[in-house]
């Protein structure tokens, strides 16, 4: 197999392929068909966290996370095609449980024979460089939602003063409304400051309320809210609650809940494999399908439904827009 191909090389040969391996700054293993790991470089221990004594002669599912089981099956099959994956950004798991972002390029090794005996992996850290994304989107976010916190600072102020008959009752509704939605924006994003905190937990209805209650309090509730809860599971929570913060600020800016007889309900079934969420405007302007550039708002919104496994779709209805979210029960629990 491989380590026989290699102890026939010439000396000098074997000497300079060694050093080519050792010497990488990139994690570079073999493996047979089987899966069982043959041959472990030294940056291959650095990334992982094994030793080449643990990890020669295991399986290569002890860096594979088990959510991407079904990709390394098809890599198996690519290679005994003799085909290379090349580039392939994945995720991978270090001894010690943690995740760590690759660029992956499997190339199939092949026996004297001409037969594909097994492969090698060529994998990069790209750590640095997914964070450094994952930050810049963040900034986007921020700057994004900063826009946002200003028109809906706009609106909840106009909404108020059209509602209170002293400027004592404008500073109470107007401080009430202010508490919520910032209440609704603590629950929308972590503390991303604090990482000893434990991971956020709620209901479906209970994020709704939290994001809501700024524009439907009594005595003339503009927002009704109904139907099945079901608890947030920590990963589910952020992506959900950026998504359902979108429609909100939409419907305060342009739908429903941008006249002051506008109306929004939410109805939320749960069924055995999906959560079902009806978004349903009334009152509002006429809906009209918004051309033009895409703008920060769609992006984040593909990002929480890909997070989430949902789909969403809209109605442009003459009465109101209709929006339908589904997202798989067993995310929402997440």
């Amino acid at each position: 197999m491989v380590s026989n191909a290699i102890d026939r090389m010439e000396p000098t040969a074997r000497a300079l392929l060694a050093a080519v391996l050792e010497g990488s700054d990139d994690a570079i293993v073999s493996k047979s068909l089987d899966g069982t790991i043959l041959t472990w470089n030294h940056a291959a221990e650095r990334l992982f966290g094994h030793s080449a004594t643990e990890a020669v002669g295991k399986s290569i599912s002890i860096l594979i996370p088990e959510d991407r089981q079904s990709e390394e099956r098809e890599i198996i099959e690519t290679v005994r095609l003799g085909r290379r994956y090349q580039k392939l950004d994945t995720v991978r798991r270090g001894k010690d449980g943690e995740l760590i972002d690759l660029s992956l390029t499997v190339v199939p090794v092949r026996a004297e024979t001409g037969q594909i005996v097994g492969a090698t992996k060529i994998a990069r850290d790209i750590t640095a460089l997914r964070d450094g994304e994952r930050q810049a989107l963040l900034a986007r976010e921020l700057n994004h939602r900063i826009k946002n916190l200003f028109a809906l600072a706009t609106s909840l102020v106009s909404q108020s003063a059209r509602e209170a008959t002293t400027t004592a009752e404008l500073e109470t509704i107007l401080n009430a409304r202010l508490a919520a939605l910032a209440r609704a924006h603590d629950l929308t994003l972590p503390d991303l400051g604090d990482v000893t905190s434990e991971e956020r937990t709620t209901s479906l209805l209970s994020l709704l309320s939290a994001i809501l209650a700024p524009y439907g309090e009594a005595p003339n509730a503009r927002v009704d809210v109904d139907g099945d809860d079901v608890e947030l599971g920590g990963r589910a929570l952020t992506s959900l609650a950026l998504l359902l913060h979108e429609l909100a600020t939409n419907a305060v800016k342009y739908g429903g809940l941008s006249k002051p007889e506008g109306r929004l309900r939410v109805a939320v079934s749960v069924g055995s494999s999906f959560v079902h969420l009806a978004w349903i405007e009334r009152g509002g302007p006429v809906p009209a399908l918004r051309g033009g550039p895409e703008g920060f708002g769609s992006h984040l919104e593909r990002v929480c439904l890909r997070g989430l496994a949902a789909t969403l779709s809209r109605r442009w209805n003459p009465e109101g827009l209709e929006v339908d979210l589904e997202i798989p029960v067993d995310r929402v629990r997440e």
